[in-house]
């Protein structure tokens, strides 16, 4: 297996000449270190250093020791690519424009280039590496375009893809300039995963919106591969955080910290320098509080950690230089000589010192106003063992879904935060250690490790669902056989669906006018007498005889109510009824009106409402909503309720496309039956079929085809070949 993301879990620093190596510190390095290793994994990753500062030998010094001591595999990235990439686009873009933060978001061309070249460089480098049909899980927003990269390279591996951080509702992400380009690269992947069932809803709506693909329970449908969505929320490490007050180190540590508090209660805050925190927000919440629970003055401390973190951007400056004023004003307002009521730390701290702050600590006050998942509130409710402590959580964080017993707040009300200070500060330690038992047992069985496992089986069960679908697919050995059954035979039979099959869906159905191509195609088979063409339409009468006048092809419109033999003239199928229109036709149009975007077309004996142009979510309410009034309209009215790619049409009982092939089927003895279609309506005329007959759906999907091609391209193409034999 092969993981993939920005950053190696090894750090080097270069001090006298000499390279070193040590662990990284973070969730995500921390968290799969044990992982990747068990699985006998290779860790692709930037080397965290500047290519200028090695030299070739040094380079080749770094990939030996990284690759045989820390099975990882370096990338060598130049100063001006991490000021442009990281720096750049996925810091100035991609970060703030994810966390709901779009006044703070750069949208320049030039950053967006240099995120696709390192992207390239990225694939590039696993390529090197990874084998055609390898596991590659590639992590994070740093490489939103590797799995598509990937997937062109190595069409057959099995490629996963985490997000680690939120990803936003369709009105904020719809802002990208770039957006179909980042959905693209990440339906390279078979399972893309999140931390919460928001973000999974916020992803399947862009592409549907943006995409036009439909899903099902997290299935993506697209032109050539079925992709999965899904939600795993990542872990920690239980145990060593649960165990962490036994080890001597951490001992000494809580010894320190108790001194220096001295006997005052302490409300923790760690986080890194970052506006999506939320740490100007939470110590306006403090000041509130101890402005209104004086009898809280120099009995409580706040013991606020913040790492530094993209020092260099003016907007972290401005942060840092706004926190330290808030934190100096709270101090000269409420200190004294003997009482800091914020004790600022501002600095990175080691395992040993930040688990001693978390066993220590009565409250953890973990409020940003927009995280991924958190694990700093996860790794709190560990480190407290059997201790009472309370957790104060944001709403905002990904972490909440699972932690819904602690005290759950909206960042921006600052009011809440305080009253959930004092809530906190007051509960009676039993009832702490209820709630805390609760969470850590929770904790205890959905570890970083089992996360990873589930990620990895999911993605497993997924290419395993997904290979059924490619076995399915029309191999060139499968298209060999076809095309010499039909060079080999003298009465052959062709039942062809037109949208969606012959031709791609347009907004405007009056757009799908047969191009010349098409005519010429259908003519060229008709022109020996040895083959018979059908059009299997929804489309009504009047349309198809205009569209293919001067073809000697036969006919089916509106789903076999019509049928019109090739020299023949239109004739029903059988006696039908029209006057239930003025039952349906108001419930119709309550529903267009109701959906913008939607329209109503009438046939001869059916009605058909579109909703191809209208908006994906609303449609998708609507539609459940007509059906279910069609239901109980038409149950004693010896009607059916058809249901295509975007449209809902009712028509009278019994009236399908398998019974429209029957008829062809009786006249004579055929020695090659040919049936293709791409949405539910033509699995009726795949029913029918002889067992020997070559039935093909376009599109992937459940299907009683026998076989499947990706698009109609392909299906045309096969046609082309046909001829050519």
């Amino acid at each position: 297996m092969h993981i993939v993301s920005n950053r190696l879990p090894v750090t080097l620093e270069k001090k006298r000449g000499t390279i070193q190596y040590k662990q990284s510190m973070g969730g995500l390095a921390t968290g799969l270190g044990s992982f990747y290793q068990s699985y006998n994994s290779m860790w692709t990753g930037w080397c965290g250093m500047p290519a200028e500062s090695l030299t070739s030998d040094e380079k080749e010094e770094v990939e030996l020791t990284l690759v045989n001591d820390y099975r990882c595999f370096p990338l060598f990235l130049s100063r001006s690519d991490m000021k442009m990439f990281y720096h750049g686009f996925c810091n100035k873009t991609i970060w703030p424009l994810f966390h709901y933060f779009p006044t703070y978001t750069v949208f320049e061309k030039n950053l967006w280039e240099a995120y696709e070249k390192v992207n390239r460089k990225f694939c590039d480098a696993v390529v090197k590496k990874a084998g055609p049909e390898d596991t590659i899980w590639v992590h994070d927003y740093q490489l939103l375009l590797l799995p598509g990269l990937l997937r062109e390279r190595l069409p057959e591996a099995k490629i996963g893809f985490f997000l680690h951080i939120p990803f936003p509702s369709f009105e904020i992400f719809r802002l990208l300039p770039w957006r179909k380009e980042i959905l693209e690269g990440l339906l390279g992947a078979n399972l893309i995963g999140f931390h919460t069932y928001d973000y999974v809803r916020h992803f399947l709506s862009s592409v549907g919106r943006l995409l036009g693909y439909e899903h099902t329970f997290g299935q993506i449908y697209t032109e050539s591969r079925v992709i999965t969505a899904d939600i795993f929320p990542m872990g920690i490490d239980f145990e060593k955080y649960n165990n962490a007050h036994n080890d001597q180190k951490v001992k000494k540590e809580i010894e320190w910290v108790e001194k220096k508090l001295d006997k005052r209660r302490a409300i923790l805050s760690v986080d890194r320098l970052d506006y999506t925190k939320g740490i100007l927000h939470r110590l306006r919440a403090y000041e509130h509080f101890l402005s209104t629970n004086p009898k809280y003055h120099n009995r409580v401390t706040l013991v606020l950690v913040v790492v530094p973190s993209r020092t260099g951007v003016d907007t972290y400056i401005q942060l840092k230089r706004e926190l330290d004023e808030r934190i100096g004003r709270i101090n000269g307002k409420y200190g004294k000589i003997d009482w800091t009521p914020v004790l600022y730390l501002y600095r990175a701290l080691p395992f040993h010192t930040l688990t001693a702050l978390y066993y220590l600590s009565d409250v953890a006050l973990i409020t940003p106003l927009r995280d991924g998942m958190n694990l700093i509130a996860k790794e709190y409710i560990a480190a407290r063992g059997a201790k009472g402590g309370s957790l104060i959580l944001s709403g905002m964080a990904g972490s909440v879904h699972e932690m819904s017993e602690a005290l759950i707040v909206n960042p921006h009300n600052m009011e809440q935060v305080s009253s959930a200070l004092k809530e906190a500060l007051e509960m009676p330690e039993e009832e702490q250690i209820k709630i805390n038992k609760t969470m850590q047992e929770r904790l205890e069985r959905y570890t970083v490790v089992r996360w990873a496992q589930d990620f990895i089986q999911k993605l497993n069960t997924v290419y395993e669902f997904q290979k059924q679908f490619s076995e399915r697919m029309m191999t060139s050995s499968i298209k060999k056989e076809l095309i010499e059954a039909y060079a080999q035979s003298s009465k052959r039979l062709l039942f062809l669906d037109y949208d969606g099959t012959m031709v791609n869906f347009f907004d405007k159905p009056q757009k799908a006018v047969p191009n010349g191509d098409i005519i010429s195609l259908l003519g060229r088979f008709t022109e020996t007498g040895q083959s018979e063409i059908v059009i299997l339409s929804g489309r009504d009468k009047e349309t198809l005889t205009d569209w293919f006048r001067g073809t000697d092809i036969g006919l089916v419109a509106e789903h076999g109510v019509w049928i019109r033999e090739r020299g023949g003239d239109w004739h029903e199928i059988e006696p039908l009824r029209e006057d239930w229109k003025d039952a349906i036709r108001p419930v119709f149009e309550l529903y267009m009106d109701r959906t913008p975007g939607s329209f109503i077309e009438e046939k001869s004996y059916s009605l058909v409402w579109h909703y191809r142009k209208s908006d994906p979510d609303l449609a998708t309410s609507r539609v459940n909503e007509l059906k279910e009034t069609l239901i109980k309209l038409t149950e004693n009215l010896n009607l059916g309720i058809l249901e295509g790619k975007k449209v809902i049409e009712v028509i009278a009982a019994g009236i399908n496309k398998g019974n429209a092939v029957m008829h062809w089927l009786v006249k004579e003895k055929w020695e090659f039956i040919l049936a293709a279609g791409d949405d539910i309506t033509d699995e009726d005329a795949f029913d029918v079929l002889p067992d020997d007959a070559y039935s093909i759906k376009v599109g992937l999907g459940v299907t009683k085809a026998r076989f499947n091609v990706r698009e109609v391209k392909d299906l045309r193409s096969l046609l082309h070949d046909m001829l050519g034999v």
